[in-house]
């Protein structure tokens, strides 16, 4: 058994020596906290991007995305052919105050639609205000960081490579069309 008191005294030692160190309070509204890059905040939704799809609103285990849409028919691109109907979005919400930012909404999007911003200051006063409609959706997309760069090191992505050769077969093919038409000119321009 120790000295009477001794508990108090250890304890008092540690509240001095805690004393004597340089506090580390961030000083939060007036200076921005760094946040890593990939940080998640809030989602931002790229309209241009969504197909209405409803993946994101049926794999949402909080069922908090809303999707509102209606087909509209598009008229045949070439004469002779046939009209296409396709989905166009009506309403996009996500009610935050149900969401779990689990981000498996973000993962099933095939099309890139969803990202995380790493917005955070979004407080409300009512609850009911925190279901935020595309509008504001839209304005986070443009808070999205650029996605990391590719290592220098790996292998470049095969579609990459395909769509490089495309467009240099394209460029050959432009460059041979336009020496022969000046050798066209030039024989044209001769006779």
């Amino acid at each position: 058994m120790g000295l009477p008191g001794s508990g108090l005294a250890k304890g008092l030692a540690v509240t001095l020596r805690t004393m004597t160190r340089r506090a580390h309070t961030a000083q939060y509204p007036d200076v921005q906290p760094e946040l890593p890059p990939r940080t998640r905040g809030v989602i931002g939704l790229f309209e241009e991007n969504c197909t209405v799809c409803m993946l994101c609103a049926r794999e949402c285990p909080d069922w908090c995305i809303y999707i509102d849409s209606h087909k509209e028919t598009v008229p045949p691109a070439a004469p002779g052919g046939r009209e296409r109907s396709r989905n166009v979005l009506d309403r996009f919400a996500i009610d935050f105050s149900l969401c779990m930012y689990c981000g498996i909404c973000i993962e099933v999007c095939p099309f890139d639609a969803l990202f995380w911003s790493p917005e955070f200051e979004y407080a409300e006063t009512d609850i009911q205000d925190l279901v935020h409609e595309r509008d504001k959706l839209r304005e986070w997309m443009w808070t999205v960081p650029e996605p990391p760069a590719l290592d220098p090191a790996a292998e470049e992505p095969k579609e990459v490579a395909a769509a490089r050769k495309t467009a240099e077969k394209l460029a050959a093919q432009a460059e041979q069309e336009k020496q022969e038409q000046q050798e066209q000119q030039e024989k044209e321009g001769d006779a």
